[in-house]
């Protein structure tokens, strides 16, 4: 059986998703386009693949991201309109935060619409991600003058489901300083072997597999079987920790710090760090997030400058991807934290990554937008404390029962 992986725009979760099922699935086709120019892609990329898809008698399964037109791309391939055809939603444009009302476009969102009923099986990465888009058509659709098509959630409902992104991450004990380790032991009684420190109850820390949980909605689609090799264990106090995750292409950086900072990384988390007792050393404060205005960064960098005119002690690494905008509290943010700055831009170095995430206190985000949280989970593994607004996907992944602390909303 041959399956057939469209995503057009393969760069973050989107390429490690894609690169995933490469991997794991050995009889597939992989046909992708760049990770710029989102709004162009979600416009355009059927028209792009109905020309650069190879044609093939062997293709069962279409499986794409929701960024494509799926209903534009069947009726340009009548081909591959026949196959079954899998739709995965990392985000959806009806729950989507824009910054002016105006500004969204509807053909975004109603093109996601048009995909769902075309598909065979519409997959989302959050039950938040699921419930918020179906929950948002009928009110959407009122944005149509008049004739407006009635009870599309019904019609879509039936065909969705939830499947958790599957995270892969690497053994981070080598990156973690003493506390961290000593806390892992106590809690989850990781044991040290030699210089490293290993555990039965850690999944992924021995050998490679994924984590993918699934929800029981809707079984008979087939796509939420347990598959073999893939792990759902849960632990007490940090998520399951599978094997090394995918690495990413580092997208095209505008940060003109990058080299600077990666510079000032290596020394002061030396330096700094490893030289004190760390309930000596001020709160280290990571924001690992995009840097475009869903992730509210305005918020974040409120509060620090707050805490700087105020002289308490802090660091803080602000990380993520970059991209063609950047908001301009970026900027005010890095003249004002000063030496504050442990780390400032994105890190392509997955190691570099998680040594950073590794040697945080707290992780925070003010999103106003998440439907799963892939570098919230990421630094929660690398043992952060996360704290996260009591929003969004995030009582979903962070359920808070060993104590995580939410907040009542970004701002408070």
């Amino acid at each position: 059986m041959s399956v057939l992986l469209i995503e057009p725009f393969y760069g973050g979760s989107h390429k490690q998703l894609m690169d995933l099922l490469q991997e794991e699935l050995q009889d597939c086709v992989l046909c992708t386009l760049p990770a710029k120019k989102w709004h162009w892609k979600a416009r355009t990329s059927a028209l792009y693949f109905m020309q650069t898809v190879p044609t093939s008698s062997n293709y069962r399964i279409l499986f794409a991201s929701s960024v494509l037109n799926l209903a534009e791309l069947a009726a340009l391939r009548p081909d591959l309109g026949k196959l079954k055809k899998v739709l995965y939603f990392h985000e959806n444009q009806l729950a989507y935060p824009v910054q002016k009302c105006q500004e969204r476009d509807f053909q975004y969102g109603y093109n996601q619409i048009l995909s769902c009923l075309v598909a065979d099986v519409v997959v989302f990465n959050s039950a938040f991600n699921m419930e918020s888009f179906l929950k948002s058509i009928g009110k959407f659709m009122k944005l149509i003058p008049d004739h407006r098509p009635k009870d599309l959630e019904k019609i879509i409902r039936p065909k969705c489901q939830v499947l958790y992104f599957p995270v892969r991450f690497p053994d981070v004990s080598r990156f973690m300083p003493e506390h961290k380790l000593a806390h892992l032991e106590k809690v989850i009684g990781v044991k040290r072997n030699g210089d490293s420190y290993q555990s039965e109850g850690l999944p992924g820390q021995q050998e490679s597999r994924a984590v993918m949980k699934t929800s029981d909605a809707h079984p008979e689609s087939g796509l939420c079987e347990p598959q073999p090799g893939l792990c759902t264990t849960q632990h007490e106090g940090l998520p399951s920790p599978p094997a090394a995750p995918v690495q990413a292409e580092a997208p095209e950086s505008t940060n003109p710090y990058q080299g600077e900072d990666k510079q000032r990384l290596t020394f002061n988390l030396s330096n700094i760090l490893s030289g004190l007792d760390y309930q000596q050393r001020p709160l280290h404060i990571a924001w690992p997030h995009r840097w475009e205005h869903d992730k509210d960064p305005e918020t974040f960098f409120k509060v620090l400058m707050k805490l700087k005119e105020q002289d308490l002690p802090f660091y803080v690494s602000v990380l993520g991807e970059t991209f063609s905008e950047i908001p301009d509290i970026f900027s005010e943010a890095r003249k004002v934290l000063g030496s504050s700055v442990l780390h400032w831009g994105y890190l392509p170095s997955k190691d570099d990554y998680f040594r950073a995430l590794c040697t945080a206190d707290v992780v925070i985000s003010t999103a106003k937008h998440e439907f799963f949280g892939v570098a919230m989970i990421e630094a929660v593994h690398c043992g952060c404390y996360p704290l996260c607004p009591k929003a969004l996907v995030y009582p979903e992944i962070l359920p808070g029962r060993d104590g995580r602390v939410f907040l009542g909303s970004a701002r408070q």
